[in-house]
């Protein structure tokens, strides 16, 4: 399985040309790309491929899709990811699609995951064999009784069985990182089956967030740098308030080292 190669720690974009086409309309050839890479992991999928090993190759096609129209990426913290054995929860601010196409490939490498997602994905025709074949955790945001007993339940069961769950505790996504709008839903499910868990600050924002029905597939904007933070692993102890405020501000803090 492809890792990203780390100078000194740390993943950075290399150089490499863009063309005409991409400078002119990095949107359109961007994700003429990456829906590509998609579909093909959708179409393994239901053939009963949807192993770690196609997903990986296809989220590592859509970081190439996006280097190639000019995105730049920036990874810290690796280190932290494999600096101990087992699952853990990844608990991460959600600003664009981008993070769940392109974490799997960052991840993958060091250890299995999946993610919580919202249950409608679940249904579209493309994802819906995707979600299935990495073993999503659905929920509806609309019942919170419900959506917690699925996490839990879910997450605890796939913990257990060595896959990490990476979780997005905001409501929506936002470019704007409101810690009060943060819950704590991952520090719950990684105390209840006794896991780490990892904090992850990032900065997508160069993949917006689009209208109406294609909110999902913004505009690509090469000018804003991608960046991805890991945090040092916590043991989750008593009620997990210390652990969650840690969380925040380790995201808070990554935030704001990026924008300046």
């Amino acid at each position: 399985m492809e890792r990203l190669e780390l100078t000194d720690g740390v993943y950075r974009s290399p150089e490499r040309g863009v063309s005409f086409l991409a400078r002119l309309l990095p949107s359109l050839v961007g994700f003429w790309k990456i829906i590509g890479w998609v579909i093909l992991f959708s179409r393994r999928s239901k053939r009963g491929q949807g192993n770690d090993e196609n997903w990986s190759i296809s989220c590592m096609g859509v970081i190439r899709s996006l280097e190639s129209v000019g995105v730049k990426l920036e990874v810290h913290g690796l280190a932290n990811v494999a600096s101990f054995d087992g699952p853990c929860v990844f608990i991460a601010n959600h600003m664009s699609t981008l993070e769940t196409f392109c974490l799997p490939a960052i991840i993958l490498p060091y250890k299995r995951l999946t993610f919580v997602v919202k249950k409608s994905l679940t249904e579209y025709p493309v994802f819906r064999h995707i979600m299935r074949a990495t073993q999503a955790i659905a929920v509806t945001r609309e019942n919170p009784r419900d959506d917690l007993k699925a996490v839990l339940e879910g997450g605890e069961r796939r913990l257990k069985e060595g896959t990490s769950i990476v979780i997005f505790p905001q409501t929506t996504r936002s470019q704007q990182f409101n810690p009060e709008e943060f819950n704590t839903l991952g520090i719950k499910l990684a105390r209840r089956a006794g896991v780490p868990v990892v904090p992850v600050a990032l900065k997508t924002d160069a993949w917006g967030v689009g209208k109406l029905f294609l909110k999902d597939f913004g505009k690509i904007d090469p000018s804003r740098r991608v960046h991805f933070a890991f945090g040092e692993p916590m043991t989750v102890s008593g009620r997990g308030d210390e652990e969650h405020e840690a969380v925040v501000r380790f995201i808070s803090s990554k935030l704001l080292e990026w924008r300046g």
